[in-house]
């Protein structure tokens, strides 16, 4: 696939994006699923938090990712003496030069997996604020800014609570989607014990390289999203505000977050339009982070996941055509 060609022949990003499905498959069995919201993330410039129990392969599926677009890696291990500087970078005297000189950290590279962030407390995790928002960063005053593409990949154990500090809101919501990575099927698990080269990431290949990945970022805006799928997103924002289960239904941005990625994903399906199905399949990640629910609602077990349940059962989905008006 050349960089030109996507541009006028979106369907050659679906083999692409099958191309890097099965990269990954070869070291890490069963997150198909995960590995295409990441894609999309990736090319609606956004971050990932993967949320799940130790065990299931988050860093392993990161590197993998990675791998397939041959870009720089980086892993940080998040840990409560953990400090702004040992993430961003610092100035140190060089003596030889009688000067100070900038040594970068590890945040200088493009994908980022923040391992276990809530383990870190609130003023390293604020450090990746700007980082996220403005793909830059400021040390000692000084603006740096990041490489491009740049994106946040974040983990953390949603049963553990002890020796952490929860994400705050605001940086909840620089996260474009949650994904949640569950345990794997019967045969999925026998598939993993059966894989000699399971978590060898050595063996992925490159896909796709930095500048082609650009190119998709630019033209993710492009795809055709019809009036009556715009009122459709907005439809499913507002019914999480009036929802009486919600403390904090969806901002703006989550409504923009929704038709970013249904852009993004129909695009990675080969098509230059938005169809309904697009929008259902993101709104789970998209929105599961991004809603506060009521401590009484909790208490009676209802759930986030189900609370959407209901939004999509209940409002409408358009019905559009099956193509994007001619240009």
């Amino acid at each position: 696939m050349k960089a030109g060609d996507i541009e006028v022949q979106p369907k050659l990003l679906k083999q692409a994006r099958d191309g890097i499905l099965a990269e990954i498959s070869k070291v890490v069995v069963g997150n198909e699923e995960e590995a295409n919201l990441m894609l999309v993330s990736l090319m609606c410039r956004g971050h990932v938090l993967l949320e799940g129990v130790p065990g299931l392969a988050k860093t392993t599926l990161a590197k993998a990712f990675s791998r397939t677009l041959g870009v720089g890696f980086r892993r940080i291990q998040f840990t409560p003496d953990l400090l702004p500087s040992d993430i961003t970078g610092t100035y140190v005297f060089n003596q030889k030069e009688a000067e100070f000189k900038f040594r970068p950290g590890p945040l200088l590279s493009n994908i980022i997996l923040a391992d276990e962030i809530n383990r870190a407390p609130p003023k390293t995790q604020a450090a990746l604020l700007e980082a996220m928002q403005e793909q830059q960063m400021t040390v000692e005053g000084e603006t740096h800014m990041l490489p491009r593409p740049f994106m946040v990949m974040a983990t953390q154990n949603p049963v553990e609570q002890e020796g952490t500090y929860p994400l705050p809101e605001a940086q909840l919501d620089r996260f474009l989607m949650r994904i949640e990575v569950g345990y794997p099927s019967r045969d999925q698990e026998i598939a993993i014990l059966r894989m000699t080269d399971a978590g060898v990431v050595e063996r992925v290949g490159k896909i796709i390289d930095s500048s082609q990945i650009l190119i998709l970022q630019d033209y993710v805006r492009s795809v055709f999203v019809d009036q009556s799928i715009v009122e459709y997103i907005v439809d499913i924002v507002l019914a999480t505000r009036s929802n009486k289960s919600i403390l904090l239904g969806g901002s703006p941005r989550a409504s923009i977050a929704l038709q970013r990625c249904s852009q993004a994903l129909a695009l990675l399906e080969g098509r230059d339009f938005v169809i309904p199905d697009d929008v259902k399949e993101v709104v789970y990640p998209v929105l599961n982070h991004r809603l506060a629910m009521k401590a009484e609602a909790e208490l009676s077990g209802v759930t986030v996941n189900s609370i959407l349940d209901q939004i999509l059962s209940s409002v409408q989905a358009p019905m559009v055509k099956q193509s994007a008006p001619a240009k």
